[in-house]
């Protein structure tokens, strides 16, 4: 049998009256007769005794006989079942698992931390007891395995300088990380019955050596994109300006001093600090 099977034993309430009868019927035989005939009922009411069994909501019992599987219990209830049935407990409800923080490389090759965080639950709990060993260290070691193929997949950031421009990376594509990271582990945990709920990147940052270094880049590409900006709109408005200057016919200027202007409004418009400005009282040849 490869397959979970869902039974539904002996009502446990039915089983502990006729107990109760049996028992109390073996205290009277003592106290009225004083026969040892008392032994055979007491024997029958422990049997029935150890045959109780109780399932509590979002929790299962796979019944064993000799070694080989009966079936599996998953509705909540007060049950009986043969007392040479071995049962075995597996819960059914939602679990949290935050993985330890793995330190991997990326698809460039740079070193980060990630760790992942994963909702899952039995859903088959004939593959959770008897296709994998343990099923809970099962659960952590393929998950730590999926992280860190994952991560291997995708880079940790895009960097338009290495002329890497990924449409995925692990930093900026939260959805489309975690939807890959979700089918890896499913794939890996189909095979213990486990449903992952969802799964998701807990933590990631670059690791200890490259840190410092990479933030320095990152600080770096960010003036350049800045740098960028402030010379795209520099060039703009110094455009407009000769433009409206030659609409309006305030001031001539000959190709010399509409160099000079130029080089006078770039260096206003793009430096880092305030231009302190300079009077001309002469004439503009001066």
């Amino acid at each position: 049998m490869r397959e979970e099977k869902i039974i539904t034993p002996t009502n446990g309430y039915s089983m502990l009256f006729i107990f109760l009868i049996i028992l109390f019927g073996s205290i009277s035989i003592v106290i009225l007769s004083r026969s040892l005939l008392f032994i055979i009922p007491f024997i029958i009411a422990i049997f029935i005794f150890k045959g109780f069994i109780m399932v509590q909501p979002n929790n299962s019992r796979v019944l064993l006989l000799f070694g080989k599987y009966v079936g599996t219990i998953n509705t909540n209830g007060f049950y009986w079942v043969i007392p040479f049935y071995t049962r075995k407990k597996i819960s059914l409800r939602a679990r949290n698992f935050d993985s330890e923080r793995l330190k991997v490389n990326d698809k460039l090759g740079n070193p980060i931390m990630i760790s992942t965080i994963l909702v899952w639950r039995v859903l088959d709990t004939y593959k959770a007891a008897f296709d994998v060993d343990n099923y809970e260290n099962f659960v952590r070691v393929q998950t730590d395995a999926a992280v860190r193929k994952l991560a291997s997949m995708y880079p940790y950031d895009n960097f338009a300088d290495e002329g890497h421009t990924e449409d995925i990376t692990l930093r900026s594509s939260v959805n489309e990380v975690s939807e890959a990271l979700e089918k890896e582990i499913h794939e890996r945990l189909s095979i213990a019955g486990i449903e992952v709920l969802e799964a998701r990147i807990g933590y990631l940052a670059y690791a200890q050596e490259i840190a410092n270094a990479m933030l320095k880049r990152q600080q770096a590409t960010a003036i350049v994109a800045a740098r960028h900006k402030i010379v795209q709109g520099a060039v703009s408005m110094v455009e407009m300006a000769l433009e409206e200057l030659g609409k309006k016919e305030i001031v001539e200027l000959d190709e010399e001093r509409k160099a000079a202007m130029v080089s006078n409004l770039m260096v206003i418009l793009c430096g880092d600090k305030d231009a302190s400005p300079v009077l001309n009282t002469g004439t503009l040849n001066q």
